[in-house]
């Protein structure tokens, strides 16, 4: 009989924030894989918890895998924990999941911390609707090509960052978002933890005179639409109200529909464009 992979949720920061489902899970399972061995074992002997363990991180995650699940064929059971928060959130445990999964291994997440769920929590802006990015892509072409899917984002927008590219990022966003609302949040649930709220331009102004300490959660205020309403309607200005109306019916719309749709990008009423056009 296969044996199970459960992915069990540790502290962000207080060693307190673990359920004791999760401790007893490490203390029953046959084998921990961890994102790094050296960090959870703090944990462990924080818990008294003797379980063996393994590494499995972003360098060894593909051939890894293979090796944990062939483990989990043979019935044992097995525990991924990442260095911090729930695994397989913008780590290398999507990739053991995905191989179990295929493999027909059974999985069940138990549930805990997330930096990204805390963070947005208490960050004080819109929580109803939000997009988690995680960490930015470093290759230039699709860190930029992230970049533009984000410039009219409504939603509140979440994403990590590691203090030596964290001045970079903030610059690239303001190239990109303009200077928007933000949260940078650090340090969450230990005993120095931060909420700054701020905006993109006096952040950098502040990290370019600050060295930024600690990894970052970065909420982001999504673009108004209302804002994004004005943009269309002075893009569409551009053109004449007769060019405008053409445009939609060489597309095939009647005249009746086409003027309706030029006045509904231009925020008129169809009169408004009836009587343009007719001068």
């Amino acid at each position: 009989m296969a044996g199970k992979l459960y992915l069990c949720a540790t502290p962000i920061g207080n060693l307190d924030d673990i359920t004791f489902r999760v401790v007893d899970t490490l203390k029953n399972v046959d084998l921990i894989a961890a994102e790094d061995t050296r960090h959870t074992i703090k944990l462990l002997n924080h818990y008294d918890i003797k379980t063996k363990m393994t590494s499995y991180h972003e360098h060894n995650k593909y051939e890894k895998a293979e090796v944990l699940v062939a483990e989990l064929l043979k019935g044992t059971n097995i525990a991924l924990v990442t260095d911090a928060g729930t695994p397989g959130i913008s780590d290398p445990g999507e990739e053991l999941v995905k191989q179990a999964l295929a493999a027909g291994i059974e999985v069940t997440s138990l549930p805990g911390p997330a930096a990204l769920i805390v963070a947005v929590s208490m960050c004080g802006l819109s929580s109803r609707r939000f997009v988690f990015e995680g960490f930015l892509p470093t290759v230039k072409r699709e860190r930029k090509e992230a970049l533009a899917r984000l410039e009219n984002e409504t939603r509140t927008i979440v994403i990590y960052e590691a203090p030596h590219r964290f001045l970079k990022t903030l610059k690239d966003l303001q190239d990109v978002l303009g200077d928007r609302e933000i949260r940078i949040c650090r340090e969450l649930t230990k005993v120095h933890e931060s909420v700054l709220a701020i905006t993109i331009a006096d952040a950098i102004k502040l990290y370019e005179e600050n060295e930024p300490k600690g990894e970052m959660v970065v909420v982001i205020k999504g673009k108004d639409e209302e804002e994004i309403a004005q943009e269309e309607r002075a893009s569409w200005e551009e053109m004449s109200v007769k060019d405008h109306v053409e445009h939609y019916m060489q597309q095939g719309l009647s005249e009746k529909d086409a003027m309706k749709q030029a006045a509904r990008d231009r925020g008129l009423s169809k009169r408004d464009i009836y009587d343009e056009i007719k001068k």
